[in-house]
Order: C-alpha cells, then structure tokens, then sequence
C-alpha cells in the first residue's frame, strides 16, 4: 500500500507539496471553495467511522459513562483548586455543558486518527509552528466558536498523534504559524441601544424588585410577554438580559496538572491529561472573577424560582449565579427550546438540562419514569403572528447544516455525513416539477461552517430562488402554501402548531428515532406528511401542489396532526396559565420536598 502523508485540517499550511500523496482525514479538509487544489491531488479520503450509526450509538453510551466519572473526578478536583466545598449539581451546572461536549468532541477525534492509522500506511504529518494558550477558550461559547475551527482542530489532532501515537510529526520547513480566526461579533447600532436602554432600566427597576422574586431569563416567550409575565408573581414588570462572562487572561501556572482518577483506556488517559489546558479560564483561573461578577449583577438575592430555556448552555455568566441559587435551595426550571426533544433516540443536551433542573417544561411529550417533564405547550410558536391577507403561492424549503466536524451528540448527521443530506436535498429539488420549482425558495440556513452552501445550491441550480437565511422566517412562512423541511428540529413543529400545510423528509438512518416517537411519526407518513426519501416527499408534494389546502384540510391528515400536536408541538388557548400553574406548582413541591445530598 502507498504511504500517504496524513491531512487532518483544511489549512493548506499543513499540507504537503503537491506531488506527495496524501490522506485527507475527512471531508472537512476538502473545501467546496477550494476545490481547485485538492482534485488535481493524489489523495483519498478517510472513511468517517460514524457513518457506522451502531457505532456511534455504542460509543455515546460510552461517553455518557465516561463523562460522569469525569465529571466527579473533576468536580472534586476544581474544588480542591478554589478552597470551596459545592456539590456535584452546582458544578454539572457550571462545567457539565462543556466537559460533555469536549469530551464527545475529543473522542470523535481520537477515534479518526486512530482508525486511518489502523487502515492506511501513514508515512508522516506536518506540524507547523502554535501557541498552546491561545487554544484555551475563555468560556462555554467561545469554546463552541473555537472546536469549529480548523485551528484549534489542528490543534488537537497534533496532540493526539504527538503524545499518543507513532505517526513521524514533522516541522514543516518554516511555514507560517497557524492563526485563529477573530471572534467579531457585531451588533448594530439599534440593537446597541435597546441595550443601553434595558440595562438602563433593569438598573432603574431593581430598587423595586424583592430578592425573592422570581428569576426569568430567555424563556422563549416573546419579549413582551416575558416582560410583564412578572406581573402574574406580583413583581414589577422585568426583562433580564444575558451579561457577557468577564475576559481572564489565561495563566498557565494554573494548568499544570492532569484530572486525578483511574483511566480504563489510553483515550481515557488522554482525555485527563488535555482537559486542564482545554478548560475553559473562567472555570479555573478566572474562576473567582466570574464568582464576583455574578454576585454583582442586580438579579434577585433569594428568587423564589429561576426558569430559562436556554442560558443553562453557554450563558457561563448566568449558569454561575444560577448555580449558586440552586445549592441555597432555588428550584430551576428549564423549558424546551426547540425541535428533536422527546423524538431523538439520544440527545446529550436533552439529558443534561433534565439532570440539573427541578423541572423540564415540554411542549406536549411525557416518558414514563420522568418525574421532572412537566408539559406546558410549545412556548416558541407564541411568537409568530402570520396575518395572512392574501392566498400564499409560494413554496418554502428550511435547510440547516451543522460544524464540518462533531459537536455535541444527537440522534442526527454529524460532521461530513451533511453531505448526504445535502444530496437529499438536491435529489428533492430535482423531482420537484418545473411549476413548483418555480415557485420555490430554499432558505439556507444562517450558519455556513464553511459548507459554501449558496455555492453548491448554485453548481446544481443556477436559477433557483435562495434565500440567505437573514429573513425573518414568519414572513416566508407567511407566504408559503407549503412548508417543507430536511431535518427533525424545529421549524416544522412551529409551522404544524401554527397549521400551516407542512411536508417533512429525512433519512431515519441519520436520524433515528425513540420508540415511543415512532408510532407518531408513522401515521404522518401514512398521510403524507413525513416521508424517510427525498423522492417519495417531491412526488408527493408534485401531486398535492394543485390544491394543497384539500391535502392538508382533509378529516384523516387533521386527526393525525391533533394526536401530533398534542404530545411534540400543543399550542393551548391557555398557554401563559398553563405555565403559571406549573411554575407556582414548582414552589410548592419544592419547599415541601427534601434535598438529596450530593446534588442540592
């Protein structure tokens, strides 16, 4: 077999010269934009060895095992480091987002290296010039922003091959040092002011507010309704707004230890000992800092309940406060915040949010066993106000793309597997007649992660109607007669609550399903709504698109969808009472109920 010079990032700065063979690690190293370079290359690619979705299921069982023993090792670790004494939820709250993620990110990348080197003759790497520091995030979300970046992937794969394989890592002749792309975050100048303002006024208001009023912050009611819903606690009306984590500098002085506790495998040894440069500073160094930044925020001393629906992820700055709260006795409540819930036959982030609340309000769905599900409605489609004037005309595709390489675990592509769903879609479009074609707008999804997706929607359709993903999608979805979506998220249980004729697709081998979401799902495809092939959905959308309305308005669909509604997507006429209710229900349970050691 030829050996091949292993590539493991798209950065052409770890390339070898043109004429050296070479083997491309993914599909992320191969850039649609860049094209030009590698086909005229004698390369293959590697097998992506989740496309074995047993394999994956497999191996996020194992995760989830080895991210719990992690995070008790690291929990009591982190409070040896502070001089502290916080129980494991306090610190779930905290690190749990992150050390889950990193975790499932680093084995991902493990396991690539691990397999090409298993199947191919690897004759060397290139190694180029780095500083290990600028690597550490400072916090959850600029962990997120850096683990998409070819920079920091790079940088992990160098580790993983340097200290833990036999692969030959070779300077590379003096080639430029690899850079991180600035994290550029702009606001307009609007959006800068409304912010003044509420800051303002927040500022203003809390000399008002009692430190045992209820905590709401980004519930997924519209603002206005968050906003007075305080009223209904009788607290003055508030809109709380999330506060940026302080910047730390990173010391390493700080990180010069491994995660203590017994490793079961060389994977396991590698994660405890990259873990303390991987962590985030405002964990570690930064640690105390952040302790005082959200001790100083005018939020309420002792509220009564805190409920989020999607703080509890990356907002660092909220997660430290809230866990404070909930060591002192405050019951958190977290509300769902999307689609995939209840359906996804794995989902860490699902998992997670159930650990550290009190109680998890769901838009309809229940499993045995989960005393902590409380469903309320889906709280999102309260923000849509369609006001149709006119009959729509148009046909609307929502598409969506994910980080070239893994991210957190869910039951859906990951990584290049995009690809294929990609193709799913180009294979719809292409049985769609030339009438509905024309009447058709693929919604890009606001995100590229550098797919180019308006350039490979333009190789294959030149003409087709594209939208960049920066419209509000009420008003496409407003025009739209139907709505058609690729992927089990959200935007179909908003367009199916808000009745709105909906037809849906995707490969079940990409996205599979619990048991108790199965049979909800067949009888959608049994009417026409779901479909598992991208061309029995366009035959079926050619053949409803003369009247769709006598498809989607007729006795048996509509007996689906009311099933359907009720358990993944229930829009009550009572809605805000509903989450009242359950919310002083919450309060009551929880000054009744004991608090478990280890965990409160």
């Amino acid at each position: 077999m030829l050996n091949r010079t292993l590539v493991t990032t798209a950065m052409e700065d770890t390339w070898p010269a043109p004429e050296t063979p070479v083997l491309f690690l993914g599909e992320w190293c191969r850039l649609h934009r860049k094209k030009g370079l590698w086909q005229r290359r004698d390369a293959i690619v590697a097998p992506y060895h989740w496309d074995d979705r047993a394999k994956l299921y497999s191996d996020y069982k194992y995760l989830q095992i080895l991210y719990e023993h992690l995070l008790k090792d690291l929990a009591a670790q982190l409070n040896q480091i502070h001089a502290v004494d916080h129980s494991l939820r306090y610190w779930r709250i905290i690190i749990g987002p992150w050390l889950g993620h990193f975790v499932q990110v680093l084995f991902d990348r493990w396991e690539s290296i691990h397999q090409a080197i298993a199947r191919f003759d690897i004759s060397e790497t290139l190694c180029v010039a780095e500083q290990d520091a600028r690597m550490s995030p400072n916090d959850m979300m600029a962990f997120i922003t850096l683990s998409c970046e070819d920079a920091w992937n790079y940088h992990i794969y160098i580790k993983i091959l340097k200290q833990f394989t036999s692969v030959r890592v070779v300077p590379n002749g003096g080639r430029s040092a690899i850079e991180l792309t600035p994290a550029i975050r702009y606001i307009p100048v609007g959006v800068q002011l409304k912010r003044t303002l509420l800051n303002w006024y927040s500022s203003a208001i809390s000399v008002a507010q009692k430190d045992s009023d209820a905590f709401f912050l980004n519930t997924y009611l519209p603002n206005q309704i968050e906003y007075f819903f305080g009223l209904r606690f009788r607290q003055p009306p508030q809109l709380w707004r999330t506060v940026a984590p302080v910047e730390v500098a990173i010391d390493n002085s700080w990180r010069q230890w491994e995660v203590a506790g017994e490793s079961r495998s060389t994977f396991e040894a590698c994660a405890r000992a990259l873990i303390p440069a991987q962590i985030p500073v405002v964990y570690l160094e930064g640690y105390q800092k952040i302790i005082q930044q959200a001790a100083a925020l005018p939020w309420p001393k002792n509220p009564k309940l805190i409920w989020t629906s999607n703080s509890w992820w990356a907002d660092d700055t909220f997660k430290v406060w809230a866990a404070v709260k909930v060591e002192q006795g405050t019951p958190l409540v977290i509300g769902q915040h999307g689609g995939g819930y209840g359906m996804s036959f794995w989902d860490f982030t699902e998992e997670h949010q159930i650990a550290i609340c009190d109680r998890f309000f769901t838009w309809g769905w229940t499993e045995p066993g989960q005393a902590k599900l409380k469903p309320v409605g889906a709280l999102k489609t309260t923000v849509y106000r369609l006001n149709r004037h006119r009959q729509p005309t148009k046909a609307l595709l929502v598409t969506y793309t994910n980080p070239q390489q893994s991210y957190h675990l869910v039951s859906a592509f990951v990584g290049s597997q995009w690809l294929a769903y990609f193709n799913d879609q180009c294979n719809f479009v292409s049985n769609l007649t030339e009438t509905v074609r024309q009447a058709l707008t693929v919604r890009l999804y606001p995100t590229d992660y550098g797919w180019d997706q308006a350039a490979r929607w333009r190789d294959r359709f030149p003409t087709l109607q594209l939208d960049d993903g920066r419209s509000k999608i009420a008003h496409l979805i407003r025009d739209g007669q139907l709505i058609m979506g690729a992927f089990n998220g959200t935007i179909y249980l908003e367009t199916i609550s808000l009745k709105v004729p909906t037809v849906i697709f995707w490969n079940p081998q990409h996205s599979e399903l619990r048991d108790s979401a199965i049979p909800y799902f067949e009888d959608l495809k049994r009417v026409g709504v779901f479909h598992e092939s991208p061309d029995s959905a366009a035959k079926h959308v050619n053949s409803i698109w003369g009247n769709v309305n006598a498809w989607w308005q007729s006795p048996e669909l509509q007996e689906v969808l009311e099933r359907f509604s009720k358990r993944y997507c229930y829009t009550p006429g009572d809605l805000l009472n509903r989450v009242e209710a359950a919310l002083r229900e919450t309060i009551t349970e929880h000054k009744t109920r004991p608090r478990a050691n280890g965990e409160g």
